[in-house]
This record gives C-alpha cells, sequence and structure tokens, in this order.
C-alpha cells in the first residue's frame, strides 16, 4: 500500500495516465480516408456538400467556443474538460458513424471543432499538477505520445484499408473502443487544486509565484504543435529563470508554511469581472512588443492558411486522382508527413541562428516555399506532385512556427504564453472565417477546389512577400546599427591621440 501511495504522489502518475489518454484518443486510422468513406457508398455524399456545408462548421464551432473554453478550462481546474473533450470525441465518431444526412454531419462537425478547442485542457492540465523541475519531461512524454497517436493511427489506418482488414464502418467501432479506453483513463486524473486566473494562491504569493505557475500553462500552448517547440521554449526558460527565482520559491515555500491553509482557500478564487480585468491588462502588456507583435501576425496568418490546406486537401487528391486506388496512400501520406514534421521542428531546437534578426527573413523565404508547394500541388495534377507538395508544405510550417514560438517567447517581458499562445490563435481562428464563409461555404462563393487551393496558395505568397521584405529591413537596420557602434580603428585613434597632446 505503501508503494501505491507513494507512486500516485508522485509526477509520474498523473503524467502516465494524461499519457494513456493522449495516446488513445489521438488513434483515428480512418481521418486520413475521411473523404472517401463520406463521399462513398457508406454515407453516399457529394464532394460539393462536403466541401462547401459540412467542413466548414468546424471551422465556425472552433472560433465560436475557444473562448468560451479557455475560460471554463481555467475556472473548472482543467480535469473536468479533459473528459468533456473525450466525451464530444466519442459523439463526434458516433454520429459520423451512425448518421449520413448533411445535418447530422454538419452537428459532427461542430462536435468536433468543441473536441479541438478544447485540447487547451490537455495541455494545461499537467503544469498544475507537476513541479517546474519536471515541465521538461512532462511535457516531453505527452506531445510524443500524441504525436505517437497520430502516426499510429494514420499507419493502422493504412495498414487496415490497403489489406481490406476492416470496412470503414468497422475501423469506426474500433475507433470507439480506442476512445472509450481514453475516457475512462481521464476519469483516474488526479484534481488539481490550482489554475491560473480563477483558483490562484494567496495573494502574497502571486508575485512571487505568478511567472512560473503561466510558465506551465503557457509550455502547454507551446506544445499545441511539435515537441521542438518545447525544446526551445525549455531554452527561453532557462533564460528567464535564475537563482533569483529559486530564492524567491524557497520564500514562498515559506509563506505557505504560514498561511492557515483555509484563509488560502478564501483568497484563492477571483470573481470573472478580476479575471477578465487582469487578462485584458496583461494582453495589452505582452502586445506593446513591436517585434511580438510582428511574430505574432505571422503565427496567425500562417496558421490560418495551414488550417485551411490541411482541412481541404484530401479533396484535392480526390480532384486530381479520383480513382480509389490512390486514396488508400493518404494514410502513408499523414504518417510521413507528421513524423518528418516532427523532426524538422526538433532539429530547430539545436541550430544556432540569431532568429531575431534573421528569423523574418526565414518566415517569408520558408512562407515563398510553401507557396510554391501549394502551386505545384494545384496546377500539376499529379497525385505524387500532390502527396510530396502536402509533405514539404506540413514540415516547412512547423518548422516556421516552432522558430514563431520561440522568439515570441523570447520577446515576452511577463510570463504569459497561454494568453498569447491562445490570442494568436483567436486571430487565426477570426481570419479563416473570413476565408472559409467567403471563399468555401455554399452561402458565399462556394468555389470548387482548384481556385480554393489557388488562392491559398495566393494568401501564402503575400506572407512571403511582407515578411521578406521586412526581414531584409531588420537585417539592414541591425547592420546600420552595428556600424555606428563600431569603434574607431587603431591607427584613426592614434592620430586623434598625436592631435590631442
Amino acid at each position: 500500500m505503501e508503494a501505491v501511495k507513494r507512486w500516485r504522489s508522485d509526477w509520474r502518475y498523473p503524467t502516465t495516465l494524461l499519457c494513456i489518454y493522449g495516446f488513445f484518443s489521438t488513434v483515428k486510422p480512418l481521418e486520413p480516408f475521411l473523404i472517401p468513406y463520406m463521399t462513398g457508398p457508406d454515407k453516399n455524399l457529394t464532394t460539393e456538400q462536403v466541401n462547401s456545408q459540412i467542413f466548414p462548421v468546424w471551422t465556425y464551432s472552433y472560433l465560436s467556443v475557444l473562448v468560451p473554453v479557455f475560460l471554463l478550462t481555467d475556472w473548472l481546474r482543467y480535469k473536468p474538460v479533459v473528459v468533456f473533450q473525450c466525451v464530444m470525441l466519442f459523439i463526434t465518431t458516433a454520429l459520423l458513424l451512425w448518421t449520413e444526412s448533411v445535418p447530422a454531419m454538419q452537428a459532427m462537425q461542430f462536435f468536433y471543432g468543441v473536441v479541438t478547442a478544447s485540447e487547451v485542457a490537455y495541455f494545461s492540465y499537467i503544469y498544475s499538477v507537476v513541479d517546474l523541475k519536471r515541465y521538461l519531461k512532462a511535457t516531453s512524454y505527452s506531445r510524443s505520445v500524441q504525436l505517437l497517436g497520430y502516426t499510429v493511427g494514420s499507419v493502422l489506418g493504412q495498414l487496415l484499408i490497403s489489406f481490406s482488414l476492416m470496412s470503414y464502418n468497422n475501423i469506426l467501432v474500433f475507433t470507439l473502443v480506442l476512445t472509450a479506453i481514453a475516457l475512462l483513463t481521464s476519469c483516474f486524473l488526479p484534481m488539481p487544486q490550482q489554475s491560473m486566473f480563477f483558483h490562484r494562491r494567496h495573494t502574497r504569493q502571486t508575485t512571487a509565484t505568478e511567472g512560473t505557475k503561466s510558465n506551465g500553462d503557457g509550455t502547454a500552448d507551446a506544445t499545441d504543435y511539435t515537441s521542438g517547440s518545447k525544446i526551445s521554449l525549455e531554452e527561453v526558460r532557462g533564460k528567464k529563470v535564475d537563482k533569483s527565482r529559486e530564492i524567491e520559491e524557497d520564500a514562498v515555500k515559506g509563506q505557505e508554511e504560514k498561511v492557515p491553509e483555509d484563509f488560502k482557500k478564501s483568497a484563492g478564487a477571483e470573481s470573472c469581472g478580476q479575471v477578465l480585468l487582469h487578462l485584458w491588462r496583461d494582453f495589452c502588456h505582452c502586445y506593446s512588443s513591436r517585434q511580438l507583435l510582428y511574430w505574432s501576425v505571422w503565427w496567425a496568418m500562417a496558421t490560418c492558411g495551414y488550417n485551411q490546406t490541411v482541412n481541404y486537401v484530401q479533396v484535392l487528391w480526390e480532384h486530381v486522382q479520383p480513382s480509389q486506388n490512390f486514396s488508400i496512400y493518404n494514410g502513408g501520406v499523414e504518417a510521413v508527413s507528421n513524423l518528418l514534421s516532427a523532426a524538422t521542428a526538433y532539429g530547430i531546437g539545436f541550430t544556432e541562428v540569431r532568429w531575431e534578426q534573421w528569423g523574418e527573413l526565414a518566415l517569408g523565404g520558408f512562407s515563398g516555399l510553401g507557396a510554391a508547394a501549394l502551386f505545384l500541388m494545384t496546377f500539376i495534377g499529379n497525385i505524387w506532385v500532390c502527396y510530396t507538395g502536402y509533405v514539404i508544405f506540413k514540415c516547412l510550417y512547423m518548422l516556421l512556427i516552432t522558430i514563431a514560438m520561440y522568439q515570441i517567447a523570447a520577446d515576452l517581458s511577463m510570463e504569459r504564453y497561454a494568453l498569447v499562445f491562445g490570442a494568436n490563435t483567436f486571430g487565426a481562428l477570426a481570419l479563416q472565417t473570413i476565408i472559409t464563409s467567403v471563399v468555401v461555404d455554399s452561402r458565399g462563393l462556394g468555389l470548387t477546389i482548384i481556385p480554393q487551393f489557388t488562392i491559398y496558395a495566393s494568401y501564402f505568397s503575400v506572407i512571403a512577400v511582407v515578411f521578406s521584405l521586412r526581414g531584409l529591413f531588420t537585417i539592414w537596420k541591425a547592420q546600420r546599427n552595428k556600424r555606428e557602434i563600431i569603434p574607431p580603428d587603431k591607427n584613426e585613434s592614434q592620430d586623434f591621440a598625436e592631435h590631442r597632446f
């Protein structure tokens, strides 16, 4: 019994449970084959219905529930939202399996938008129950397992479809079983005792611990993409956390022992109005940095284009090669893109580049390559070119978003990673909603897939031009400032000394 108690009180216990949950909730074998399934005999929907009427609902749903879910996650202290996310995922899969009409598929997309918005709870939970010194390992484990789940799901789906081991409907039943395992696991997660805003520690402790605890949520949002981004943020945190932080934490621990337990509980919660005012003040303070604002603008614009591309790329593949013989490779392509994207982003953590000087030029240049990949996917009309272009585009985005995360974290004067990354994501969704409603939605222009991807490629071309020009200006400005501070050479110094004396 003592061994079990020690295990449950150790940081490995919640980390292990969260990793199990993250793995089983992300193994989705049918996801790479969603378009063939929905347009096939099982659902008998048309590509136009899926593209213009069903998929846009996800964007609207994600945007509408993102902020409420963000606040509820903090208010309910993470775990209930993690359980809620899994319930919504179960409902999403059940609707996809047992319903067929367009309104039912739209409802399915709405629930999936809620699932996506609830991911903030998954990435925030671990930092409320793990010590600061364990953040790196906990982050690495939880995110790596989730990436493993996506990869295993893609490979498993590829094998099941290629060798005709399961029908589409049986694969969905199998997915429901995996989701049920994830839901059961989430119920055993320990309940955190505090959160970032609503359930903070006693006010005497806030000054010393606020940055440390917000680090947790911030790291969580930084990890919403790749394991490489976590390494970069840990490097940033290493620059910000010094010996004074350790002294402050020791002082806080001493204060905690002196403050009565009931007094801490009564002072821990804040009203909704106070929380919103606190959020607004932190928001204005963080975005007062012009450099951080530029990087955040790229984040929002690029993420918008990336989401649109990933959401509708299967429609493009079906258009380029309508035959079902090629759609069976979708799972392998997704698996390769996930692995290469993770490796690319991970490698950024080991590069020694002055991103504050060269980063904006890198954003512009690599965005241009991504635009070129999209143009090739759109106009070449070859399925293998489409597959290759998609892998290149995804790797480039993961590389650049890692650089952006690193630089934004470095520019933050206060450790509010969750707030800044959440605001950037909201900006991306707002842009995506505008593009979806105008370009994709049947109530707007309702363009077919080729004009859509032409717009997406042109969109990234604009990003490339703007940030390339901005990057060149930044480099020119840095070189000019460097020349201004270079001291006169030795001969000029001697001549000046002789003339003076």
